[in-house]
């Protein structure tokens, strides 16, 4: 048994944010049928190198355990298809800009009029209402437009993105939370609710402390590079090398860190003996580490600082993260066999439940792989009905 088992959900999202969300449905259990373009499918599915026997490695990962229907929804045909769909799902989820739905006869409001228990979610830029609704979203656009990257970079140096799209997955599984809320008040209430989740305030709402700074005394936060602005020491250091993490979150590690460099009077050191001091003085303290720390390895630093239990860790490569023992043992990289990318590898759930096991079953589908088995069994089609549709190009 699966948290989701039972649960359908209708998926009109492509790019990340949107399948993102529905991934994590789709790993809790539920059955997601992805609506795509005939021909075209996911923008996704074209965004390459690399490309995995003719697939997108993009595409391949993020669409995992979920069922492909091309549909033309341009055509009456393909519309009056999806109404059986409609009637029995759960959650329909969709990321076009807003009022593009709504034009294609598929917004919440008729949806939710057909069907009351239907738990419906929009993704988009800057959300349904307010006076930049119209704009588009994209994580980049994102990131900027929403203050992380006026935070992120070198300290006397440009802006910078993360390394991965944080704002697409942030704002999907920030969709997801909502989903799972929607269905739990259903329980209660026995019916469904609109959601509307934007990229931009999903960001926004990232911001946490930095926006708690500004906050408290109108102090505009700026970019430190790896340094923490109310935490001292809280940086990346250089060791012999390579680079590592010093975490040091209260005063007692602190003096652990000072006892493992021999400098046990450190501590009481007026100029770092509260965080508060060491924050004021973080560039001298800065020169002091950096000399202690630059004759050792990394490993040889993690492991004694870890002993010590003063928090560190290796700055390492996507290729050692995804080959530690760790990994393997939590299940975090699952190996599939695809249709036509053949062995692949997808990152698994980081959700572990004692009972009702959430996971990968199916690797993401090709284009319209599941169409005419949705349509003959979920719709009731005929293959003469199908074969019909698939001629006008509906399908």
């Amino acid at each position: 048994m699966r948290p989701l088992d039972g649960t359908l959900v209708l998926d009109f999202t492509r790019v990340l944010s949107g399948p993102y969300c529905t991934m994590q449905l789709a790993d809790l259990g539920a059955r997601v049928i992805k609506i795509e373009q005939p021909g075209l499918g996911d923008d996704t599915r074209r965004w390459g190198p690399p490309f995995v026997g003719g697939e997108s490695a993009y595409f391949l990962s993020i669409n995992r355990n979920k069922e492909s229907v091309t549909l033309d929804l341009k055509q009456p045909e393909a519309r009056r298809v999806l109404g059986p769909l409609i009637d029995r799902a759960d959650v329909v989820v969709e990321n076009f800009r807003p009022g593009t739905i709504e034009r294609l006869g598929f917004g919440h409001e008729r949806l939710l009029a057909r069907n009351p228990r239907l738990v419906y979610c929009s993704i988009s830029g800057f959300g349904q209402t307010g006076p930049r609704a119209s704009e588009p979203g994209y994580d980049a656009v994102m990131q900027a437009e929403a203050g992380l990257m006026s935070i992120t970079g070198p300290e006397d140096g440009p802006p910078f993105r993360l390394g991965v799209a944080i704002a697409d997955m942030a704002t999907g599984l920030y969709a997801a939370q909502g989903i799972l809320a929607a269905l739990i008040a259903r329980a209660r209430t026995g019916t469904g609710q609109f959601i509307d989740i934007a990229m931009f305030d999903s960001v926004a709402a990232m911001l946490t402390y930095q926006a708690g700074i500004f906050f408290s005394d109108g102090t505009v936060p700026r970019r430190l590079g790896n340094r923490h602005p109310s935490i001292s020491p809280y940086d990346v250091f250089r060791a012999a090398d390579g680079e590592f993490v010093l975490a040091v979150g209260n005063d007692e590690q602190f003096r652990r860190l000072c006892a493992i460099m021999g400098q046990p009077a450190l501590a009481d050191d007026p100029r770092y003996k509260t965080n508060e001091a060491r924050v004021e003085h973080v560039g001298s303290l800065k020169e002091i580490l950096d000399r202690f720390f630059a004759p050792m390895t990394r490993e040889e630093l993690v492991r004694t600082l870890t002993a010590a239990g003063v928090p560190s860790g290796s700055v390492r490569s996507v290729a050692e993260v995804l080959e530690d023992p760790q990994i393997a043992a939590r299940a975090m990289v699952v190996p599939l066999a695809h249709a036509t990318a053949g062995d692949i590898a997808v990152l698994g759930t980081p959700l572990k439940f004692s009972a009702t096991a959430a996971g990968v079953r199916t690797p993401p589908p090709l284009l319209g792989q599941h169409t005419d088995a949705i349509l003959a069994n979920d719709v009731g089609l005929s293959e003469e009905e199908i074969a019909r549709l698939r001629a006008k190009g509906a399908i």
